[in-house]
């Protein structure tokens, strides 16, 4: 049974949610999406089963209240970019920032947290050189986004992750 369903709750998850979007409990919607599910969950299980190695959870709460605070500041400054009746020209680009983390579940936990975040999203990270490629809506900011991450979450991830 675990070599069909080696992520059950995913699996049931997706089924739900494809039969919530598409609005109907249909026979062919039921095993069309318990298609879906099915494959997804055997997809996940050919990435790998590798679990994170959490050092410490004292950061976490720390991480949760900046993150909660960059993202209502920054839902506040694309509203108003949005909204402004004054046309701006470009002022979305890309940055780059250097990473000193190597961990995969720290660099995963950043790219969550900082597409969470509007007006930012994570395009590449550079694995050999530890560059980490950002769109950001208004590059204004730039240099306070290099600064948040290289000192408030990465330390903290760090900690975390180790």
């Amino acid at each position: 049974m675990k070599r069909l369903f080696p992520y059950p709750l995913l699996t049931l998850s997706l089924l739900a949610m494809w039969l919530l979007l598409n609005r109907s409990v249909s026979p062919g919607h039921l095993l069309l999406g318990s298609m879906v599910a099915v494959g997804a969950s055997l997809a996940m299980r050919a990435l790998g089963n590798e679990s994170p190695q959490i050092r410490s959870w004292r950061p976490l709460p720390r991480i949760l209240l900046l993150l909660t605070t960059d993202v209502l500041r920054s839902n506040i400054a694309v509203a108003r970019i949005i909204l402004s009746p004054v046309q701006r020209d470009g002022t979305s680009g890309f940055i780059r920032i250097s990473l000193r983390t190597r961990n995969r579940h720290a660099q995963t936990f950043l790219a969550i947290m900082m597409t969470a975040t509007p007006g930012t999203l994570w395009v590449q990270f550079d694995r050999v050189t530890g560059i980490l490629l950002v769109h950001i809506l208004d590059q204004v900011g730039a240099d306070g986004w290099t600064r948040r991450i290289q000192t408030r979450y990465e330390p903290l991830l760090l900690e975390m992750f180790g």
